[in-house]
Parts: structure tokens; sequence; C-alpha cells
């Protein structure tokens, strides 16, 4: 769906923008990757070399920052002065007797018309003190990671899918644990560990509705109907609605508020790092198949290009970031620097050997680039010089897996997440 600016421009860029996105041919050949330099993550945009933690801190991080929300993301704006919580359901016996069952709502204004995000969270039942958690958004209502028949159906805008039990946009009865596969929640709990989701759509649908549907219209000004070119595209929208359900992790008395990872799928992973990068709160980031605008380098022009994500998908990012496209070397920053934001805390990429769209060796690379920040904030770095074989993870400061099969979460990403975790969030 297009918004409102982009049926206005129509008459002037033609439909060939739509042919030419639906006839993009990506480049799967490692041969056929252009030259390119990666920007040094620790040197400023003035050739200032940043030569340790406190200029780091000072002055590195904060300007990589502002690149990424000017350029790439855009700026999102603080917490809500009036958002409140209210806790709708509360099962000390959950799932069989296994789990405590939270479900709190997020209400973002003053009263409760305005928009909202439902939070669904488990909590192993016997703990004797607050546990780490795992938080993610996920793509189709909370109710879609599990059957539990507890769990509050989702009435928010949903894409169709019959499939998933999603008729005319809105979730049925039919829509409960279809994609329980992604959301091991009983094995998240054996292990000791909370889980926490949102649906997207609560912080923003997934469509070019002119950012009138979701949380956009909370910032604008008098007068203001869409983001200014460096302001929040829907990727930055949902990172900024995990930093609201992160506000309200940090209240809960049986979580630990410095054990928080967020993890994110696909353009959910984009969405992860963009969020851990942010903000620091999070203990540990996880990235599964984030591919462009997420973990890859852009510049490798690898499958998914910033040319071909941003004509296919508007919306995601801000507007600036278009001048970008088939324009990849004039970029002042690629994805190893949002991932060297993380330092010094613990990042981890995941990707598939078949998902060569989202570029699993760009993604592996941006990780090892991010290495010299990690190692002069003392954190450590990469165990790994080359993309390892699969299933045989690097669980340093930085960790990265590739496994067989696609563009998915499987059981495997999440046995190595918890592995991931155990290690350096304990």
């Amino acid at each position: 769906m297009l918004s409102k600016k982009h049926w206005l421009l129509l008459p002037l860029l033609g439909w060939s923008v739509l042919i030419m996105a639906q006839a993009f041919e990506p480049n799967y050949e490692e041969s056929e990757i252009p030259e390119y330099a990666l920007p040094d993550p620790l040197l400023l945009p003035g050739a200032e070399k940043i030569k340790n933690a406190r200029q780091w801190r000072k002055k590195g991080r904060p300007q990589t920052l502002r690149l990424f929300e000017e350029q790439v993301y855009g700026k999102a704006p603080e917490r809500p002065a009036d958002m409140h919580y209210q806790l709708q359901d509360m099962d000390t016996t959950g799932l069989g007797g296994k789990a405590i069952r939270k479900q709190v709502t997020i209400y973002l204004t003053e009263g409760t018309e305005g928009p909202k995000i439902d939070l669904l969270l488990y909590l192993p039942r016997y703990q004797d003190k607050p546990v780490p958690v795992f938080l993610g958004l996920n793509f189709y209502g909370n109710q879609t990671i599990h059957a539990d028949p507890g769990i509050l159906l989702s009435t928010a805008w949903m894409r169709d899918n019959a499939d998933f039990g999603i008729i005319e946009n809105k979730a049925t009865e039919a829509s409960r644990g279809v994609r329980y596969a992604r959301w091991p929640v009983e094995k998240v709990l054996e292990r000791g560990y909370g889980l926490a989701t949102v649906y997207c759509g609560d912080i923003d649908p997934d469509f070019d509705d002119g950012f009138q549907n979701g949380v956009h219209p909370l910032s604008y000004e008098e007068g203001q109907d869409y983001p200014r070119p460096d302001e929040w595209g829907t990727i930055a929208a949902w990172a900024w609605g995990l930093s609201r359900a992160m506000d309200y992790l940090v209240t809960d008395p049986m979580v630990a508020p410095d054990r928080v990872a967020v993890m994110g799928h696909s353009r959910l992973g984009k969405a992860a790092l963009w969020a851990g990068a942010q903000d620091e709160r999070f203990a540990l980031v996880i990235s599964n198949n984030s591919g462009c605008g997420g973990a890859a380098l852009s510049r490798r022009r690898f499958g998914e290009t910033v040319w071909r994500i941003n004509t296919s998908f508007p919306h995601w990012f801000c507007d600036n970031f278009n001048q970008y496209n088939k324009n990849e070397s004039a970029l002042p920053v690629d994805q190893h620097q949002l991932i060297a934001l993380m330092a010094p805390r613990p990042v981890y990429v995941a990707s598939a050997l078949d998902d060569q769209w989202a570029d699993p060796r760009g993604e592996f690379l941006a990780a090892k680039n991010a290495e010299p920040v990690f190692q002069l904030l003392d954190a450590g770095g990469m165990d790994a010089d080359e993309v390892p074989p699969i299933h045989e993870p690097v669980q340093s400061i930085i960790g990265y897996h590739i496994r067989a099969g696609e563009h998915d979460v499987k059981a495997y990403d999440w046995e190595m997440f918890m592995d991931f975790a155990d290690e350096h969030m304990r």
C-alpha cells in the first residue's frame, strides 16, 4: 500500500518504480560484489580517531548513533509523559502449573483511547528471585506464540493470512499457537528464563499508511501529518516500542531488570538491533536473519539491497535513507557500526545457509568488523576470523552462528541464544 506522499509522486516518477522493484535481480555471487571500504568505527566524521573508552562514550558512540538516526532509521521521541500500565490478567498456574502468565496493557497516552501495547509475559513458576527475560516482537499477535487459551486475542489490524487464522485483517481463534515453532515457551522456561512478547502492529502496522495508524501521530507537531526526512520510520517505531516494553519490565519485581535480552527475527531483527543500540538497558541483543538494514553490510549489495528494501518497504526507514539507493558507498555508516553500538554488551548474530537474501556472510562480516570497539572497551572480540561451519556457533562476546535451512527461527536458534545468555547474562 502506498502512502499519500507516494501516490502524489507517482505522476512524476511513473509506475516504473514499482515495475523495477518487481523485476529486481539480486546478486548472489561473491565475485560480483563491488569493491568497497568500510568506515572505521573508531574514526569520527571529522577524521578524529577514538583512542580510549572515555572518548568513545563522550564522542564516538553519540556521533555514530546520531548518524544512524539521521540517515537510516530516523529520530524517535522520548517516552510519553502520560504512559501508564494496567495488569489485565495474571495466572499463577499457567501452562499446566509450569508458568506465571501476565498480560499487561501499556497505554501511551493519559487515557485509554490512544495507541496501546499489549505485552504478554511468561515467567518460570518456581523461582525465588527475579529472572532474566527474553523480549521480542511477534508478527501476528500474542496469541500466535502458544495455544494457551488464556492469551488475550489481539484486536489490532493484521495482514490477512488465512493459514494463520487472520481473516479480514483480524485475528480469529484459529490463530492461536500458529507460530509456536518460533516461540518455544516451555523450553525457555525450563532453562530458567522468562519470555515477553508484543505484537509489532500494536506499535505500528506493517504497511505504508502514511504513518497515520500507529504511534507516529503522538509525536507530530501542530500542522504536521508526516515524519520529517530524518524522523522515525516503522522500524524505528518498533524499536521505540521495545523500549516502552522495557519501561514496564524494569518495574516488574519478578523480572531481573539488568538481565533483559532483546531478540528479533527478519525485519523485527532490524528493530531489535536498533533498540539495543539506543537503549543500553538491554543487557544482551540478538539478531536472527535480519539482513539488509539489520546485521548485513549494505556496501556488499548482496541479496536484498538498500534500493530494493526502500522501494519495496518505503515506510521502514527514514526518508533520508533513500538518497543511498544504489549509492551505498556514500553512506556515512554501515551495519558493523550498528553492532558496535552494543559494546561492551554481548551481541549475537544468527544466519541461515539458505537465506542468501539476508546475506549470511555480510552478517558475519558486520559482526566481525564491530570488533575494534569491543576491544577498545576491553570487552573482548569475536572468536572467529572466517564464517564458521554450520552448527558450530561462536559464543564470544560477539557471537555468531549459521545453521542449515531457510529464513526462519528454529529450535536450534533458540538453543544457541540461551547458551549465549547462559554464558554472558547469568
